[in-house]
């Protein structure tokens, strides 16, 4: 894990991303505990229709309908990582301390990222929640717009998310205007682990009420792009994969919880 660290800040590094002002807007306060917003019960169409030049697309549309969820309305941050570490001896992130990452006590309100999936269920176990599916962040990402691209409608720019090469870094959360559901993020910033199995093809078998993902695989699904994401990697129908137990610069988590 270390020479992976060493061999992302030297890819990083030479990168030459472009350096601007941090947004302008006041940036919310965030402390330990988590402010969850519930999510509706509803139906929508999830993923997007293949170009015909796109013949392996692993995003078909398809109609969804998830119950109703409460979802982390920001992006667990470094202070809140930090706390669960200390209480349960875990180990700290990959890149703690590293300033380049805002990664460390230093930024506290800043995402975390060098965690596994494996991680962030952990903490999301301890703090009482789990990760969302799947279906449930595309929904929440949506915010209740139909067919947009992004969670705040048709285009996205750097007043809108964090995403390459505009910033350079992770920005504290809830920096940008939230979406139609209040939630902070949602596009740019760190990409968020899933709770769901990665499988290409799954779209074209899921069930219609509140799929879960497939039942094994070796690849977990992250959804959102990052600020090491291209703006295309934003939308809120664009899917990845990542192993289980790989960290990255550009991935973090939120948590989601049942209605009871």
């Amino acid at each position: 894990m270390k020479i992976l660290a060493f061999l992302l800040s030297f890819l990083l590094l030479i990168s030459g991303c472009k350096q601007v002002p941090e947004p302008s807007g006041e940036v919310t306060e965030i402390n330990t505990d988590h402010a969850l917003v519930l999510i509706p019960a509803g139906e929508f169409e999830m993923g997007r229709e293949p170009a015909e030049d796109q013949k392996f697309i692993d995003n078909y549309a398809h109609n969804v309908y998830v119950d109703s969820f409460y979802i982390d309305k920001y992006e667990v941050t470094n202070a809140q990582y930090f706390e669960f570490c200390q209480d349960q001896g875990h180990a700290l992130p990959e890149f703690w301390g590293m300033e380049r990452f805002k990664s460390g006590p230093e930024f506290p309100n800043h995402p975390v990222t060098g965690i596994t999936w494996a991680d962030a269920r952990a903490y999301a176990k301890w703090k009482g929640y789990r990760l969302p599916t799947e279906a449930e962040w595309e929904f929440a990402a949506r915010g209740g717009l139909v067919q947009k691209k992004y969670p705040t409608g048709d285009s996205m720019d750097s007043t809108l998310a964090n995403y390459y090469p505009i910033y350079g870094h992770p920005l504290p959360v809830g920096a940008f205007p939230p979406n139609g559901y209040g939630l902070y993020d949602m596009a740019g910033n760190v990409v968020e682990w899933v709770e769901d199995f990665y499988d290409k093809d799954y779209f074209l078998e899921s069930p219609e009420e509140n799929p879960t993902g497939p039942v094994y695989g070796k690849r977990r699904v992250i959804r959102g792009g990052g600020w090491r994401s291209g703006i295309g990697c934003n939308t809120v129908f664009f899917r990845q994969s990542l192993r289980p137990y790989w960290v990255d610069i550009n991935v973090g988590f939120r948590c989601a919880k049942d209605v009871d």
